[in-house]
């Protein structure tokens, strides 16, 4: 999931815009409009994600139109279109817990694309992974979470290696990323858009209040299709020599070296039934 800065202030045609009739029946007509407009936001949602990621593969970006499509409707959805409160138990923690508990609420998922929503507390936190070969809807639904995401910077910075095995570190490779966000983001926010080499696919969460994400992917990970999740530490780039790099002195701060790692640790992640409006399989 990515998290642009910019807020929605856009206004634009409405997602729910209907096409013209062509039924000669005027009766037939007005009902149909009806039916269209009574579509629950969620089940407009499913119906979007069929239509953008119909042709959906590793590393395919649907077309502008269709990605604008499902900006839309993701940019009208409230959290009581899902059923979500903020006080809702998945947003607390008790003194009891060393470790603020994330919940996962799967809503759907094919070969084709996923929905889902992750529900944090105060103090939460997503560690820092990937989504290759995969194009991320995200929209943040309440409160307020910290994103830090990177690009890859071998297209950034052609003539800097970019894979390094420092002597401090036996393995993994390191490797070179270009930050592109590190910012506080509130509700409401622009429904954000990561690609499979651009906009921030490398990113962690950490969330300042109780917030909640809505995420769609298309396609989801699949290990055996090559879209394994992988995680990361991050160095800064001072940590590293790489004496063959072209970056300027003075933006060096912009770019950090990331590690993979295997093992995960101070994070649990718990699954939920989702629990908010119905919609059809169609």
């Amino acid at each position: 999931m990515g998290i642009e800065r910019s807020l929605a202030d856009r206004k634009g045609k409405s997602f729910c815009e209907l096409p013209k009739e062509t039924t000669n029946s005027n009766g037939r007509s007005r009902k149909n409009r009806r039916r269209q407009r009574k579509m629950l936001p969620v089940q407009m949602l499913f119906e979007t994600c069929k239509e953008v990621f119909a042709s959906a593969g590793t590393g395919i970006i649907p077309p502008p139109q269709h990605i604008e499509k499902l900006r839309s409707v993701l940019d009208a959805i409230r959290p009581e279109d899902v059923g979500l409160k903020p006080e809702m138990p998945y947003f607390r923690t008790s003194a009891a817990q060393r470790i603020p508990k994330i919940t996962y609420m799967h809503i759907y998922e094919c070969k084709k694309f996923s929905m889902g929503i992750f529900c944090l507390p105060p103090s939460g936190v997503i560690p820092l992974h990937n989504h290759p070969g995969m194009t991320v809807f995200s929209k943040l639904l309440f409160g307020t979470m910290h994103i830090k995401s990177y690009d890859w910077a071998a297209d950034l910075v052609p003539h800097s290696p970019t894979n390094l095995k420092p002597s401090q570190i036996q393995s993994p490779e390191v490797r070179l990323a270009k930050i592109k966000v590190d910012a506080d983001f509130s509700a409401p926010c622009t429904p954000s858009i990561l690609y499979p080499a651009d906009g921030g696919n490398m990113h962690c969460f950490t969330a300042v209040t109780a917030c909640a994400v809505l995420d769609v992917l298309g396609p989801p990970y699949s290990d055996p299709d090559g879209r394994h999740c992988t995680y990361y530490l991050n160095h800064p780039f001072s940590k590293f020599s790489d004496d063959g790099t072209s970056i300027p002195e003075e933006e060096r701060k912009g770019y950090e070296w990331l590690q993979e790692r295997e093992k995960l640790e101070n994070i649990e992640v718990k699954g939920a039934l989702y629990g908010g409006p119905k919609f059809v399989e169609s």
